[in-house]
């Protein structure tokens, strides 16, 4: 609760403004405007007698008007495709972070992988005038981004490499990760597999699908040794439909699976160990993002690591310095490799070993 002018507390539900800090503090409510957007013009006597009266009255900035003169705020916005993934849970911990140590605030949502979700919160960022957005596109089309830019709106795809040389992006290399997984695999002896993926409009499972099948190839195998299993949502449940999936289609199951991400994979497991069927030993199982959760499963998870945090830390720090600039911004398009990180879920699959990757 504030004071009025007199020092007194304000009634519940007033609001204080400049015009009452200014009585306060014994000066004109310009000299407030200074001490709040200009304290440099302002001598350190008055400066500190004016946030003095700040701190007695509860005093709290209208962003809004701030926003409306400037033409906008001092936030960014974060768009990604699940929050209830914890993949983009610590790529936001990245943005956030980054996006803190500059001044700025981050309003996250979610698209939840629907297009049309996705344009209607990026007119609530452009409504909210954001200064910048960090946008995990759900396709390919470039239209949300577009629809920022002609605003005057700076975009930083995440998660999603452009094709564009004047847009910069940050992703992570989804067709060397694919390959990756399937590579480990089939160098442990597997010969028959399943690829566990989710809506084919994702650039993350087409990228993860083109690695498999280039690892097929390699190892001389056709494409229809790898049977395709799609479902709605990259999820767990969505994972417990796929596994229940391959379970009712009969035997033989597949020599091992490969899901898109760990919770596709984490559910996977779930019902093949209600099953009764042993991972690794009837089925070896990989997952990709290697989220905390997949070291802790009931069989520890194999899965392909992305550097998540950075992923965050540097596409924010791209948007900021775009946002900032003053006209010698140099696009970039950043790709990170991916790591596979090998443990109990693939390791032992049909005796093989494992070369060259890291086991945990």
């Amino acid at each position: 609760m504030g004071a009025d002018e007199t020092g007194r507390s304000a009634p519940p539900g007033r609001t204080v403004g400049i015009k009452q800090v200014a009585a306060h503090a014994g000066v004109s409510p310009g000299t407030v405007s200074n001490v709040l957007n200009r304290p440099e013009r302002v001598a350190e006597t008055t400066r500190a007698r004016v946030e003095q009266a700040i701190r007695d009255l509860g005093f709290v900035r209208n962003g809004s008007a701030s926003t409306l003169r400037a033409g906008h705020s001092s936030t960014i916005g974060l768009m990604v495709l699940d929050l209830a993934n914890p993949f983009f849970t610590d790529v936001a911990r990245g943005v956030e972070d980054t996006a803190s140590e500059r001044g700025y605030a981050v309003i996250l949502s979610s698209s939840g992988e629907s297009d049309e979700r996705e344009l209607r919160n990026l007119r609530v960022f452009a409504e909210q005038r954001v200064r910048g957005v960090l946008l995990t596109p759900v396709g390919d089309d470039g239209e949300a981004a577009d629809r920022l830019s002609e605003r005057g709106v700076p975009v930083v795809l995440l998660d999603h490499p452009t094709p564009r040389a004047n847009q910069c992006s940050v992703a992570v290399d989804d067709v060397a990760g694919g390959e990756l997984a399937v590579r480990e695999l089939l160098d442990a002896g597997a010969r028959t597999l399943a690829l566990v993926t989710g809506p084919a409009v994702l650039r993350q499972c087409v990228d993860r699908r083109k690695g498999a099948l280039r690892a097929l190839r390699a190892a001389g195998l056709p494409g229809k040794a790898m049977r395709e299993v799609a479902v709605g949502a990259m999820n767990a449940r969505s994972g417990q439909e796929a596994a229940r999936r391959l379970l009712e289609a009969g035997p033989p199951l597949p020599d091992a699976i490969f899901c898109a991400n760990d919770l596709l994979a984490l559910g996977v497991l779930r019902v093949l160990l209600q099953a009764g069927i042993k991972v690794p030993d009837d089925v070896a199982l990989i997952g990709y993002d290697d989220i905390e959760f997949s070291a802790a499963a009931a069989v520890p998870l194999s899965s392909v690591r992305q550097p998540t945090y950075q992923l965050g830390r540097i596409a924010t720090e791209l948007l900021l310095e775009e946002c900032d600039d003053s006209g010698g911004h140099a696009h970039q398009q950043v790709m990170f490799q991916p790591e596979l990180v090998v443990r109990e879920s693939s390791r032992s699959a049909l005796g093989g070993p494992a070369h060259g990757r890291q086991a945990l």
